[in-house]
């Protein structure tokens, strides 16, 4: 029987001797070089130390296995996060440097008892929702590989999906963990801004960057969440957690408005998510029509003006002295950031301060968002006839939450025509994480749709 590798079924394998760490993380290495064209790694952990981490793991008693919430559990992490030892590259390979220390985040992750497999591709410097931005090639998707993995966290959603790990880290500043998420068929939380250590990950917009968290169920997500969020007193953008924010059982859920509602031709998709919404009702939630508009203002600052400057700022003066350097596409995005002035900056802070607060008055009376992740998904030959402007139009949903200070999940919510998979996007204000994973978690149960890629059935205790 093939290694399972969702929480709840590979925990079961080691309590009843069915697996041991050794033989999974073997069969995930075996599994990548099965595969070595497909796109996902830019760096694999070299495979004796992989497996020396897998013995030392075995060797623990049941008591401190007992105290390790992630045990022998296979992760990825974006290689724009800096693990000690591995090169960090953000998919720019002059860019490149090897860490002496690894991200707060990691450190938690490996302390829990996780396995790190290796560090995947992405967009590069994160900039962009598609996948493709990359001179690492191209992460296959694996439903389709004519179709985009979605990014920036292009690799990391693969892995999971791919069955080459069971979680993997990723970032999300407009999308970069919810695209890949629908787009791969698994979970993607986005959670409150600063619940995660920025410390160790490169900058893409420093003042909306999240780390995010793929999983293939909503309860395997949150409890790599859990394990990893913390206050650190040396990321200056780190936050105390604020108590935890509930969502009522009988729940008021904002929906655009029809006239708002575009999916860019794509039929299935939208009766895909007319299907989730139905879904919500049944789990107790009322939908509540909203005018969309301020939220449409709100996502075109994320490539416009001042927050298209702090992308620079946050990376650094490498991409202004080494344009040479950037991919074709990265290179042009990030072109003429520099000349915005100070003036300019407020201007777009004042504007989005105004447009907040029409955003909040028009979600006033909810509980939360729900919205379809994207309107749609492109083939690679079509994101290459407008590789700009078609990597704008997956953001329609997602570009806004963290300038809205929103947590999200990103939860599968079933298939086109076609095979290909379509995501639901929950957002509500800061500090609702468990109360929207809870709800997530519940919807993922009500559909019971197959994990990943890998047509196993989503488990009865998730």
């Amino acid at each position: 029987m093939p290694i399972r590798l969702d929480f709840s079924s590979l925990s079961h394998a080691y309590r009843t001797g069915a697996a041991s760490p050794t033989s999974v993380a073997a069969t995930v290495l075996d599994r990548i070089e099965d595969q070595p064209d497909d796109g996902v790694w830019i760096t694999v952990v070299p495979r004796d130390q992989t497996l020396v981490r897998a013995g030392d793991l075995e060797r623990l008693t049941p008591t401190e296995i007992a105290g390790l919430p992630l045990f022998g559990l296979p992760f990825s992490v974006k290689d724009c996060i800096d693990v000690a030892g591995l090169p960090t590259t953000a998919a720019c390979p002059d860019y490149a440097h090897t860490p002496e220390a690894s991200s707060p985040v990691v450190d938690r992750l490996i302390a829990a008892g996780a396995i790190l497999i290796g560090k995947t591709n992405l967009d590069q410097f994160a900039t962009g929702l598609v996948g493709t931005r990359s001179p690492y090639g191209i992460p296959r998707n694996p439903f389709d590989p004519a179709y985009i993995p979605g990014g920036s966290s292009s690799g990391a959603a693969v892995s999971v999906s791919s069955g080459l790990v069971s979680f993997a880290i990723g970032t999300d500043t407009g999308g970069s963990g919810r695209v890949p998420a629908s787009f791969n068929n698994v979970v993607g939380i986005k959670p409150s801004r600063g619940l995660l250590s920025l410390r160790g990950a490169i900058g893409t917009s420093r003042s909306l960057d999240c780390l995010s968290v793929f999983g293939l169920t909503v309860a395997d997500a949150t409890t790599v969440r859990h394990v990893a969020e913390g206050f650190d007193s040396q990321d200056p953008w780190s936050r105390q957690a604020l108590p935890a924010r509930s969502i009522p059982k009988r729940f008021r859920f904002a929906v655009p408005d029809e006239a708002f509602l575009d999916f860019l031709g794509d039929s299935d998709n939208e009766e895909i998510f007319r299907r989730a919404i139905d879904s919500l009702v049944e789990l107790g939630g009322a939908p509540i029509r909203i005018d969309y508009s301020p939220i449409l203002e709100i996502n075109k600052l994320l490539f416009e003006g001042a927050y298209l400057a702090e992308r620079t700022a946050s990376i650094g003066p490498f991409v202004t002295t080494n344009p040479e350097a950037l991919h074709p596409v990265t290179r042009t995005v990030l072109a003429g950031a520099d000349r915005y002035s100070g003036a300019d900056a407020f201007i777009a802070l004042h504007r989005l301060q105004a447009l907040r607060r029409r955003a909040d008055l028009t979600l006033a009376g909810t509980d939360l968002l729900a919205v379809p992740t994207t309107p749609t998904i492109w083939t690679i030959a079509q994101l290459d006839e407008d590789p700009i402007g078609r990597n704008s139009a997956l953001g329609r949903y997602t570009n806004f939450v963290n300038f809205l200070d929103l947590a999200a999940v990103a939860v599968p919510m079933g298939f086109r025509s076609n095979g290909l998979p379509a995501g639901l996007t929950l957002a509500g204000p800061a500090f609702t994480d468990d109360a929207l994973a809870d709800l997530a978690g519940r919807f993922q149960r009500h559909l019971a749709l197959p994990l990943g890629a890998t047509g196993i059935p989503l488990p009865q205790q998730s």
